[in-house]
């Protein structure tokens, strides 16, 4: 058995029992004392959100970034090639009853999130540069009395934050697709990252701002009009990822068979790194919004999830299953591209694009995240070293198979999710859920 081989069986045990576990028991715990919040109030959620859109801030100098900016900075970490690409591997392993583990994952994880950026901003600090610092960092010290697991968690998140599978995937996709030279694609992908990434959270708000609305219309708009062509098909969709949700399934075509464990390991991994349940990540982003309601700020990340659990990764899996790309046996790369190419024409131009601006939202976000956890270890070289480190890894890995890239990023997140998961735990009682 090789390394990778061995760490596959490790990173299945640990999402499928150690995982499942803390995202179930946190999530039903958080669900029943805020008596279900993320489905009671999901339209009142909602109506908040659409006010930040007129909000403006009072006071020009005041600390942070407005609280939109921080939303879709957050979600352009979280919507993006792991909606398209990511999550089609938890079907094509894990088989169709792996969407109703993402699902579940996405439902309880909306109040695991919101738990998250709650704390994050509870225990956040005024920093230097006029805005805020927080995270898990701040609020891991005060819920161990210890200050190492903020230190792993900043390292942890330093090496997840260099987001390689995506870097793999948009990589390989324009090479591929458009006959590019990979090591000249290589170069200016990362050219690109490192210009951007420089100006901070704000600028990569003000990206994230203009590009995500657009991929979020043009996405389902087009899933929408294939699954209306191909509504008959639905049924037999839905009943597929019901059976599979509880029953081993035999294997089909290039599908390799499926155990539950299998099946939860992959719908609960895949969902939680498309939607980033756990790590932390989003606690940080969020915690540098202006705004002093920390309530509603938190319940932005129910309508972060919905989106990208509910809509855009659903979306995906029911346009490879209608299609049967999930059992082709084809690169999960392109399974999206070739149900899209079936009534869509140019698509091996589109895809790679569409990748492309879905793969640099989430890298930026996630890089800069990276740089404050690194500059929280280091003030002096945490930033310098973070540089060097993302700018050997990221070329590194564009070159090695997608799925041991994905794997190394799975394991970090299973260890970045334990961590948080068990500080918010024993933070449980300073959670409160509404809409202040």
């Amino acid at each position: 058995m090789d390394l990778f081989a061995l760490l596959e069986l490790i990173n299945d045990f640990i999402w499928g029992h150690v995982a499942f576990v803390l995202i179930m028991g946190l999530g039903i715990y958080f669900s029943i004392r805020s008596r279900f919040f993320q489905i009671r109030k999901f339209p009142a959620v909602f109506i908040s959100f659409t006010r930040f859109f007129t909000q403006r801030t009072s006071d020009p100098n005041a600390p942070g970034i407005h609280p939109l900016k921080a939303f879709f900075a957050a979600i352009g970490g979280c919507i993006g090639i792991g909606n398209v690409v990511a999550i089609c591997t938890a079907v094509q392993l894990g088989g169709p009853g792996a969407l109703f583990w993402t699902w579940i994952g996405g439902l309880f994880g909306m109040l695991i999130q919101y738990s998250e950026v709650y704390l994050g901003m509870l225990y956040r600090v005024k920093n230097s540069e006029g805005s805020y610092d927080g995270g898990p960092m701040y609020f891991l010290p005060a819920a161990f009395k210890k200050g190492w697991p903020a230190k792993l968690f900043c390292f942890l998140l330093c090496i997840y934050g260099v987001e390689l599978f995506m870097f793999n995937v948009m990589a390989d996709s324009i090479s591929v697709n458009w006959g590019l030279d990979p090591y000249w694609v290589v170069l200016i992908l990362l050219l690109a990252i490192i210009f951007v990434a420089v100006g901070g959270i704000n600028r990569v708000g003000e990206v994230c701002s203009a590009i995500m609305p657009l991929f979020i219309v043009l996405y389902m708009a087009m899933g929408f009009w294939v699954l209306i062509l191909h509504f008959k098909e639905i049924p037999a969709a839905v009943a597929l990822i019901f059976e599979g949700a509880f029953t081993a399934q035999a294997a089909a075509g290039g599908f390799a068979g499926s155990t539950v464990m299998l099946t939860i390991s992959m719908g609960l991994s895949r969902g939680a790194y498309s939607g980033d349940i756990g790590v932390g990540y989003t606690s940080v982003i969020h915690s540098e919004s202006s705004t002093t309601h920390i309530q509603r700020q938190s319940a932005l990340t129910i309508i972060g999830v919905f989106l990208d659990t509910f809509v855009i990764c659903t979306m995906s899996i029911f346009l490879v299953l209608i299609s049967g790309h999930w059992k082709s046996g084809m690169d999960v790369s392109l399974m999206v591209q070739e149900a899209l190419g079936l009534h869509f024409p140019w698509m091996e131009y589109f895809m790679p694009f569409f990748l492309f601006l879905l793969g640099y939202t989430t890298i930026l976000a996630y890089f800069v995240v990276g740089v404050k956890c690194a500059k929280f270890i280091s003030p002096k070289w945490g930033a310098i070293v973070y540089y060097v480190y993302a700018t050997i890894s990221l070329p590194l890995f564009a070159f090695v198979d997608a799925t041991e890239a994905f794997l190394i990023m799975s394991l970090c997140g299973a260890a970045l999710l334990i961590l948080n998961l068990l500080g918010m735990f024993l933070l449980r009682k300073k959670i409160e859920f509404g809409l202040d």
